[in-house]
């Protein structure tokens, strides 16, 4: 037999559509030639499999070898390709059967010495070769990843002897059992640590119960990063294909398993970095810090600091829930449902109002400006965090706050009654759904006609108040929005 098929996955965002590895051995001088739109690290491939193979004792056929990765027309990059080429040549060389090859999909890279290396993006791989019925065979570096998708059965192999030694039945492979490695989530930090600060817990809450983006304002050290990094604690645990989503997206961005796999995920990114590092970019785009944070919390602390134009790069996935990379080459679609939690000074020493402040007028004004007002305007709560009094601070043994627990029994019951009622978290509501969740009375209305025109809320601010408003209902049990409901939505516009 001089042609082989070997099946295997490429990546694309978050999905991995299939590649035939197709290994064709001819007559004529010896070469090794690949096809169908290779990167460098395709192309450089047929170095380190030669070198494979021979360190491996298999014989290299001296003859043409055209390897051709279809379909031609979609870009391959990385050294997935590495163990399908080579158990292609094998193949078609008649040094392995060919008949146990179609119920298997592979990925790997091969060391000179014929040893399997981790790759990136195998759980996307292995959800999609469950979709497909096949079985997948990967490095044992990656085992465990691909064993989350638990819709395959996954064979880890550390050399590549143990590959053909397993599909000439010689020494089979054990699979790898898919809730071996399922990880749970960690607690992490908890909110009785948080002294006093009962305006900005309150806050809290209501932002995880409805997926609410946050605002916090203070002097340094009031407790503005010690407040947001309790969030993910008080939030809902992801649900499987929920979790599954986001282990995808840390797989394709080459980070591997995630330590919490149920846990939201909470992404702080320095205040200096690009917009790039946010939205995501490259040649073949990879996913930013926004997907990073998809279905948990993208924390901005020193929100002024950032550039003006990376800031802005937020506000389209703030409102879609996901980011649209275009390359020459490549377009990518990648989500970015993430909830924003920022952090600021009120100026730019941070003591405005106190005696050692030294801000002028014009000095703040420009500080604030920094913030666009369709940025802000995206911003559901906005708080303002003031300093703990000291006798409250030095009392720190008998002013524990409530634990996380407590919390978060209440937010997943709030929950609930969202996915239960309307489908989504009252954060995702569609504009034209608020009409029906989130009707108000008439003397709501003129609560509301009034704030309107007294706070300057735009149509856009207006949805999100009602957004805060039902949030705030559920929490309290209320089927229907109340005035103290709206009053304390509308208590967050600061």
């Amino acid at each position: 037999m001089t042609l082989a098929i070997i099946h295997s996955r490429s990546n694309q965002g978050i999905d991995a559509p299939a590649v035939t590895v197709e290994v064709h051995l001819s007559n004529g001088l010896p070469a090794l030639n690949i096809v169908g739109l290779p990167e460098t690290a395709v192309r450089e491939s047929k170095d380190r499999v030669r070198s494979a193979l021979l360190n491996a004792h298999f014989e290299f056929p001296p003859r043409r070898i055209t390897i051709n990765l279809a379909p031609a027309d979609v870009p391959k990059e990385g050294s997935r390709y590495d163990l399908p080429i080579a158990l292609g040549i094998l193949a078609a060389s008649g040094q392995l059967p060919t008949n146990t090859l179609t119920g298997y999909e592979f990925l790997g890279e091969l060391a000179l010495t014929g040893e399997l290396r981790e790759i990136e993006g195998v759980l996307p791989a292995a959800m999609a070769c469950g979709t497909a019925g096949r079985n997948l065979l990967v490095p044992t570096a990656n085992g465990p990843e691909a064993a989350l998708a638990g819709k395959t059965a996954v064979y880890p192999a550390a050399h590549l002897l143990e590959v053909c030694a397993h599909l000439r039945g010689a020494a089979p492979l054990q699979p790898m059992s898919p809730g071996q490695f399922r990880r749970g989530s960690s607690g992490g930090p908890d909110m009785a640590d948080v002294i006093g600060q009962h305006q900005a817990r309150r806050a809290l809450e209501v932002a995880a119960g409805g997926r609410h983006n946050l605002l916090f304002s203070g002097p340094p050290g009031a407790g503005k990063t010690l407040l947001a990094s309790r969030l993910p604690g008080i939030m809902p645990s992801l649900e499987e294909e929920t979790a599954l989503e986001v282990a995808s997206i840390y797989s394709v961005a080459g980070l591997g398993l995630r330590r919490d796999f149920h846990q939201p995920p909470f992404r702080s990114p320095h205040h200096t970095s690009s917009g790039a590092a946010l939205v995501g970019g490259g040649t073949l785009p990879r996913p930013g810090e926004i997907s990073l944070a998809h279905r948990g919390v993208l924390f901005l602390d020193e929100l002024p600091e950032f550039p003006r134009k990376v800031l802005e790069v937020l506000r389209e996935p703030m409102e879609s829930g996901e980011i649209h990379l275009s390359r020459v080459r490549a377009r990518t679609t990648y989500p970015a449902a993430f909830m924003l939690v920022a952090a600021m000074n009120p100026c730019p020493c941070g003591y405005l109002g106190q005696e050692r402040c030294r801000c002028t007028p014009d000095a703040v004004r420009r500080y604030r400006a920094r913030i666009s007002g369709p940025l802000l305007d995206r911003i559901d709560l906005q708080v303002q965090v003031l300093p703990v009094p000291r006798k409250e601070l030095l009392a720190r043994e008998s002013a524990t706050g409530e634990p996380s627990a407590p919390i978060r029994k209440r937010v997943e019951i709030a929950r609930r009654v969202q996915m239960e009622r309307q489908g989504r978290a009252n954060g995702d509501l569609e504009a034209g759904e608020l009409d029906r969740y989130c009707r108000l009375g008439k003397a709501q209305r003129q609560l509301a006609e009034t704030a309107m025109e007294k706070l300057d809320l735009s149509a856009r601010g207006y949805h999100r108040v009602l957004r805060v408003a039902r949030t705030i209902a559920d929490l309290a049990a209320s089927k229907t929005i109340e005035t103290p409901h709206l009053s304390e939505a509308l208590g967050y516009r600061f």
